[in-house]
């Protein structure tokens, strides 16, 4: 156990240091402005949860690579496998000559996502590829053509992906025109419902206007399916409840619309299940994952029923570096790590500290106008006014900036751009997760000092 006494963060130079600078200047003289980047230094090395730059700055990560390192930075069993696989062979392409890590990964999703049936499983690249596919498949098996996505749902910036997802800024001003047949649906966000609206109306209004859709819009038997991330990411972490769920996947069995989950953020122990749907008693049709499957290296799955994967012929479906060896070995790491070292019950032990604090500032700072999350998956919201919930989204910014400042590495959300979320690794030793949220809260108190 680390010692309590101990800091974790170490702030040598200004942020950017001289090292930084150097490779930022080469960094706005070759690389388009388009990508965007949290904080304006570089990584010279990564362990657990902390991050420490190119000038030996070490910062803790609340970002976790925007949740895809949920085992940590260079987990040591992932590492090692990386390196044994590596002198066997790097990649044969498995529309080529096919190898055994990506078959038991297959298998070992098979058996660990929701629901009893049959499954199959195949391998992709990214986030976006595993929910264009998966929509390619849903199309493939219904015959249909219409997709149902959520308003402030996110699916990725392929060009059906961002079809599908609901941000208009930065995700798709200027980019369009869009993939047809995409559809967005109301998605329940208690914390801004009417006043004097509960919860429970709230899912039914929802759900009824979703019947109401298929007589205004689009026949239900024209939609293939629908695709739901469990908990929003980057719309805000905005939580559902089960009833909502639970209704969505109602309505899908009613019509013969397939329902999709998306878990490329939630997945991997995130929300304090193995799969955020576990939460909802739901089984989804077909399920998308990225991001934590594997320590950080590219690769992303879909997972569904047999017969429904079974739909595309060879050859339909695929791509060149799909389901690498390497990504293959260390996801089947990483599940390794999520049964052996109890990282899922770590997220629900993480979730409950930070979730604890952000109340406690929540009764001190009333620019804190909601606290949310389930599992490690938590955020706070920060509004200009608790009565009004105007969203203050250039207090968010500077107090994002000001906590990457300290050393604590946070991420804003949210359509409004006004949530802070936090995606720590689930290995964050708990005299880390202390030290980063007190930094947060100095800065909740100096940045809010300063406006007085």
């Amino acid at each position: 156990m680390q010692s309590t006494t101990k800091k974790f963060i170490q702030l040598n130079t200004s942020i950017p240091g001289p090292k930084a600078q150097e490779l930022l200047e080469k960094k706005e003289k070759n690389v388009p402005r388009g990508p965007f980047n949290t904080v304006p230094t570089f990584a010279e090395k990564g362990e657990g949860a902390l991050l420490t730059d190119v000038d030996g700055n070490t910062f803790i990560d609340f970002a976790g690579a925007i949740g895809s390192l949920n085992a940590g930075h260079c987990p040591p069993k992932v590492v090692e496998a990386l390196k044994e696989q590596l002198d066997k062979y790097i990649h044969p392409c498995f529309h080529v000559m096919m190898y055994e890590p990506y078959v038991k990964l297959a298998e070992k999703l098979n058996q660990m996502t929701p629901g009893t049936h049959e499954k199959k499983t195949f391998f992709l690249n990214s986030g976006a590829e595993a929910v264009e596919n998966a929509v390619k498949i849903a199309r493939k098996y219904t015959g249909r053509k219409a997709i149902i996505s959520f308003e402030r749902g996110f699916h990725g910036r392929t060009l059906l992906a961002m079809s599908l997802t609901s941000k208009v800024k930065p995700y798709k001003f200027g980019f369009g025109p869009f993939a047809p047949d995409t559809y967005k649906m109301t998605y329940p966000y208690y914390y801004r419902s009417p006043e004097g609206v509960a919860p429970e109306q709230l899912d039914r209004e929802i759900l009824r206007r979703l019947e109401d859709f298929f007589l205004s819009e689009v026949p239900a038997e024209e939609v293939a399916a629908i695709i739901m991330e469990p908990i929003q990411g980057e719309g805000g972490f905005i939580v559902p409840s089960k009833t909502f769920v639970q209704g969505v996947k109602q309505i899908c069995e009613k019509y013969g619309i397939l329902f999709i989950a998306d878990e490329v953020q939630t997945g991997f122990g995130r929300t304090g299940q193995m799969f955020a749907m576990e939460h909802f008693d739901v089984v989804p049709d077909l399920m998308t994952m990225s991001k934590s499957i594997a320590a950080g290296l590219p690769i992303s799955a879909v997972t569904g029923r047999a017969e429904i994967m079974d739909s595309c012929a060879p050859g339909e479906i695929g791509g060149t570096y799909g389901g690498s060896p390497l990504g293959c070995v260390a996801a089947l790491k990483v599940i390794e790590m999520m049964e052996e070292d109890g990282l899922i019950a770590r997220a629900n032990a993480i979730g409950e500290t930070i979730l604890s604090r952000f109340r406690q500032m929540q009764q001190k700072y009333a620019v804190i106008g909601d606290v949310r999350g389930l599992g490690a998956m938590c955020a706070l919201e920060v509004v200009k006014d608790p009565i009004t919930k105007e969203p203050d989204k250039d207090l968010t910014g500077r107090i994002i900036q000001e906590c990457n400042r300290r050393g604590v590495i946070v991420m804003g959300a949210g359509l409004y751009g006004n949530v802070i979320r936090i995606l720590s690794p689930l290995v964050i030793t708990d005299e880390q997760l202390e030290e980063g949220l007190g930094v947060i809260e100095s800065v909740f108190a100096d940045v809010l000092n300063k406006n007085k």
